[in-house]
């Protein structure tokens, strides 16, 4: 595939250290073999993102595959852009070929393919040499333009590339990952027919639980977080019962869900804070032989004071934890927000689109719970 004109340079966003984030200018060529070149239309602020700007770069504590992430940084990795040039023939995931123009969704892990873990199958984050965009490719290594933060980006050899459908707008595109990050809910025994999910922690990744628990049919969907704004979107979504933690002890929550279910509890609790004691507090609204999933804690050490008999064996409860996206979850994400964004609200989701620019404001925005999804757009207004 021939490679069209490319600017000489791009510019992106970079988090030189704790606290700090510049525009910088990065040289663009032609991509080398097997790479490809993007032009990015949007790419989310994630909390994950939110944290490496703070300072909090250890990933993967306390596994075999720890690390910590080194500045400079491009971050971004739900991203969604068009094909502009590539090193050679590309095909998306499903094998179809792509082309100059092709809008997709960007894979935002690369495992090796070749270690132990991966020739198990087991998740992208059990892999021994793993590389993802925003975060362990950093911005002192050429080719530079390795986040969605940018105005172009390049593509590693062996990254899924996945088909955008006509007429799905970037913005909702871009929330393919996280919303591929809620295969935890696929995994739930019986499905989610006629049940009650618990969410604690209404962010962005919460938000997609919600969107993703009705449309597997969920019946209530109860969520607590400790931000009325962020509440407020979530009842926009189909939270039926919205708890705002500093208004209400845990106490008084596992109360309402208990009146809520008569008594039994809830089917399912969605842990997507992090933080240790609404992990606690979801096992306490399970109802018996109820799971939990807990896909809140990547970054840090989270360790938790929970009654294992009373809440995890005499409970007979199940718990699946959620380390990242599946893979195999983009492409029915996309055929699910292609049909069905609009129902399900999910443009409540991305509540604020802003230019490289502005990537300082974009970050407090994220960070303020005043907003959900923050995402930043070479050619947003």
């Amino acid at each position: 595939m021939a490679a069209p004109e490319l600017p000489s340079t791009a510019k992106a966003a970079v988090i030189t250290g704790p606290g700090t984030v510049e525009i910088r200018e990065f040289p663009l060529t032609p991509p080398d073999p097997g790479w490809a070149v993007l032009r990015v239309l949007a790419s989310g602020i994630c909390g994950t993102d939110l944290r490496t700007f703070r300072g909090e770069t250890r990933q993967y504590v306390g596994t075999p595959h720890e690390r910590t992430i080194s500045y400079p940084v491009i971050c971004g990795h739900e991203t969604v852009g068009t094909l502009v040039a590539s090193g050679g023939e590309m095909t998306d995931a499903a094998g179809r070929r792509l082309r100059p123009g092709d809008r997709v969704v960007l894979g935002a892990n690369v495992p090796c393919g070749r270690c132990a873990a991966c020739r198990a199958r087991l998740p992208y984050y059990a892999c021994e040499r793993l590389e993802d965009y925003g975060n362990s490719l950093g911005a002192d290594r050429p080719p530079h333009l390795l986040g969605g933060w940018s105005e172009f980006m390049y593509v590693l050899p062996g990254s899924r590339l996945f088909r955008v459908p006509d007429g799905l707008p970037d913005r909702i595109a871009a929330l393919a990952e996280p919303m591929a990050v809620t295969h935890g809910l696929e995994r739930v025994e019986g499905g989610l027919a006629g049940a009650t999910v618990y969410v604690l922690g209404c962010g962005p990744l919460g938000a997609c639980h919600i969107v993703k628990a009705r449309a597997m049919g969920a019946a209530r969907v109860l969520v607590a977080d400790l931000h009325a704004a962020r509440l407020e979107i979530a009842r926009r979504i189909g939270a039926t019962d919205a708890l705002l933690v500093s208004a209400t002890s845990e106490e008084e929550r596992l109360a309402t869900i208990r009146d809520a279910t008569d008594g039994r509890g809830v089917d399912v609790a969605v842990e997507a804070s992090g933080s240790p004691a609404a992990f606690r507090e979801g096992l306490r609204a399970l109802r018996f032989g109820g799971t939990l999933i807990e896909v809140g804690a990547f970054v840090g050490s989270h360790l938790a004071e929970i009654d294992l008999a009373a809440d995890v064996c005499l409970k007979d409860a199940r718990v699946i934890g959620v380390g990242g996206e599946d893979d195999a979850a983009y492409g029915p994400t996309l055929s699910l927000l292609a049909a069905r964004w609009v129902e399900l609200g999910v443009a409540e989701l991305v509540t604020h689109v802003l230019p490289l620019g502005r990537v300082g404001e974009a970050l407090e925005l994220a960070a303020s719970g005043r907003a959900m999804k923050v995402q930043l757009a070479p050619d947003a207004a």
